[in-house]
Formats: structure tokens, sequence, C-alpha cells
């Protein structure tokens, strides 16, 4: 027996609860973990709510990320022992996942923990980091160095905000963060962030083009918040677009990409490529202040994560959530 965050939903509706399951409720695949730590994400907050169809088969034990270790393996890569950790590749959706003491899962989406982070610091960073590292590659790849311009981070106070305002800080990029919580406004230029604004700014109808302010936007927000940080992007510039806080609608025009020239990324962390994954990893691994980190990750239970989930949703939590699912 274990302990599990499991989804149902039948005629009486759907409900999430922290259960005792049997082994034999583990789902097949080739390499059995016993989970440490998981997370919060947004994502599992819906999922953990029900607010969106995240949860596509029932039942099913929440969580779309964890770190533990091997404990059976029937794939030569893996043995037992080893430390791994998994994001994506529908996990927490149409497959058990992590926010469990037990998870059983394909090899192929299995990474080795990369060395320099333990378990709870690779879910401390988990898929919100993950994903604001493959925000902060894309930008790289476009051309978005320090010194260039500014750089917009929506969302800032989030998962994916506050690690991508850490990064791009330790980078030598200047930060504009943009936030709902302006009194959070200390913490976030604790970070790193050189300027924060209003999300209001940003959040209303606006127009087609707007002042060139930023070469550069990490959004994980979308609708509105995303159209308007396209239009205000600078000839050239580039936004990388991984969320949907705001709305999935993009109520923009063409105009930034025809008269300015700017490129919007399409960033993807549930199925990237494995070697986009590792790259990213590592990256984080060796270049993410882990002090920072720290700083910015709160610890809850296994129960806690039900509460935990509609906090996230109301824009009541900053930074990360860490999951110690066997407290």
């Amino acid at each position: 027996m274990f302990k599990a965050l499991v989804i149902e939903k039948d005629e009486g509706g759907y409900r999430a609860a922290v259960k005792d399951v049997e082994d034999s409720a583990l789902p097949a695949g080739d390499v059995t973990v016993d989970v440490a730590y998981s997370t919060v994400n947004y994502k599992d907050g819906l999922a953990i709510t029900g607010k969106a169809p995240v949860v596509r088969k029932f039942p099913l034990h929440a969580g779309i990320d964890f770190a533990g270790t091997v404990s059976a393996s029937d794939d030569a890569r893996f043995k037992p022992g080893d430390t791994v950790l998994l994001n994506g590749f529908g996990v927490g959706e149409t497959h058990s996942g992590g926010l469990a003491q037990k998870a059983r899962v394909k090899a192929d989406w299995l990474l080795p923990l990369p060395a320099g982070l333990t378990p709870r610091q690779a879910m401390a960073i988990g898929t919100a980091g993950y994903t604001a590292m493959l925000c902060v590659m894309a930008l790289d790849r476009h051309g978005v160095v320090p010194g260039s311009g500014d750089v917009l981070v929506t969302g800032a106070n989030g998962g994916v905000g506050t690690v991508a305002i850490t990064l791009l800080a330790k980078m030598g990029h200047r930060v504009v963060a943009s936030t709902g919580r302006l009194n959070e406004t200390d913490f976030l230029k604790g970070l790193g962030a050189a300027e924060v604004i209003s999300r209001e700014e940003l959040s209303a109808p606006g127009k087609p083009l707007g002042k060139e302010r930023w070469v550069g936007v990490v959004d994980s927000v979308g609708s509105h918040t995303l159209a308007n940080a396209l239009a205000g992007t600078r000839y050239g510039g580039a936004v990388a677009a991984c969320g949907l806080a705001q709305g999935m609608d993009l109520p923009g025009s063409v105009a930034p990409f025809i008269l300015r020239g700017v490129t919007l990324y399409g960033i993807d962390s549930v199925m990237a490529p494995m070697a986009l994954r590792q790259a990213a990893w590592q990256r984080l691994a060796a270049e993410l202040d882990l002090d920072k980190l720290a700083s910015l990750t709160q610890e809850v239970t296994l129960m806690g994560a039900l509460q935990a989930g509609q906090e996230i949703l109301a824009g009541r939590v900053r930074g990360r959530l860490v999951v110690n699912v066997n407290a």
C-alpha cells in the first residue's frame, strides 16, 4: 500500500482525495520509482480542482512531475538505487503521476537526476522552472543577449516567472517583471528584477502596436497580456509563450510580426525532445542560483497539495510549491 492523491470522476462527480492504494493500482511501465518529492504546478491546480479537463483517464494519481529513487527496473538504462526525475509525457494527465509515494512509468520518460541537484531541489525547479529554462533557451537561440534590451517576464510571481527572473538576471539581462501583486515588488527585485510593473498595463485590450519597450519576453499568461507583450516588443525581438493563465485566446494583430519582424516561439514542455530536456536540466543545475531557488520555495505535504491546488489557481502562491509525498 502507498498514499496517492487520486482523481476520480463518475456518476458522483469529480473528486480529488489522498487515499491509500494498492501497488496493483500502478499503471504499466518499465521502471518503478519511490517518489521523494513532487510539486504543485498551475496544471496540477487545474487537475486537482477539475477547473479544466487536464485529467483524461480515471481514476488517476495526480502530479505532472516527480523526483525519486528507482526501486525496480526492466530497462538496462536504470537500476534500483538510481535517482531520477520526470516531467511531462502525459504523466498526471493520462498516466498516473508524481503526487504519490510510488510511480511506474516508461523508461523513455525518465532523466537521471543532474549532478548538483537533490531530488527536493529538482522539484523546487519542477515543470515550471524547466519550462522557464526552455523559454530562456528560445530567447538565447534568437540572439537575445544581455545588453541588447529589457526582457519582460509576465506572471512574475508564479513558478515560471520567478525562475525566469532568477535565470535571466543572473545571465546579466535587465528584467522587467509584470505582476498583479505590486506588494511583492521587493521580493521580485530580490530575485533580480530591475523594474516591476502592474499587470494592468498589459491585461486589457490594447493597440496593434505599442511603444517598443523590450527585446524579449517570457510569457506564461496568454490572452491580452501576450498580445500587448507582442505589441511592445522591439524590432527583431522575440517572445516565448508557455502559458494561459489569463486565457487561451490571442486577441492581437499581425502588426508586430510583419512591421517589426517579431518572432513568437511556442514553448511545449510536455512532449519536448529528450535532447532538449537534458540540455535544459543541465543548464538549470549549472546556472540557477540555488539559494534564490530556496527563497522562492515552499514545502507542503501530500494532503496539503489539495488546498495548494486551489491557492495556485487563485493567484495566492508565490514562487514554487514542493510536495514532500512522504510527510
